[in-house]
């Protein structure tokens, strides 16, 4: 396992780290729609729930991992060709912006679930509440919580859209060097 990156291919943890958050994210968002989409006090959707829960909170835990391993994997690598200043930027305001959702939306939730005075399910432990119970508050934080999700949606597929264009159309290195495996 390489656990430092090279001038073109992200350390090993790093790339594992990227595609295991894709997967969790992935199960956050299905746990809560498919919740939505199940009858009203039935077993299933009380089971979503508790895995919206879960995923969201392995998220927040994920990406402590994935700082640190940003962190230890030193430089990124190069992208080849290299990009204009300005893409970069964006490229850097992209990624801040991924950071703060991956934190930020674990954390919200865990504060709106804390304000409505239910417990947060992790996994069979119960997280402490973070503060009491306000039935107003639980209903602005919900409500600030769905509506970043579904910005949450155009995030990723940003993201996602700008690796592939960066592949397909310039023609560069940028998803290659977080492919899983070398090309």
């Amino acid at each position: 396992m390489n656990w430092r990156n090279t001038t073109d291919r992200y350390a090993t943890l790093s790339i594992a780290v990227h595609w295991l958050m894709l997967l969790l994210l992935i199960g956050v968002y299905a746990a809560i729609n498919l919740h939505d989409l199940a009858e009203k006090g039935s077993a299933l959707r009380a089971d979503l729930k508790i895995w919206h829960f879960a995923l969201g909170m392995s998220v927040l835990a994920l990406v402590a991992l994935r700082l640190t391993a940003r962190l230890v994997s030193g430089p990124a690598p190069r992208i080849a060709p290299a990009p204009p200043a300005w893409q970069q930027r964006l490229a850097e305001a992209m990624h801040l912006a991924l950071y703060a959702f991956m934190i930020g939306m674990p954390l919200l939730g865990w504060f709106a679930v804390s304000a409505k005075g239910d417990p947060v399910a992790f996994y069979g432990m119960q997280l402490p509440l973070l503060i009491g119970p306000d039935k107003g508050l639980y209903r602005s934080l919900k409500d600030i919580h769905e509506t970043i999700g579904t910005a949450g949606y155009y995030l990723f597929g940003l993201h996602a859209a700008a690796a592939l264009f960066h592949h397909y159309v310039l023609r560069d290195n940028t998803l290659a060097r977080m492919l899983p495996a070398p090309r």
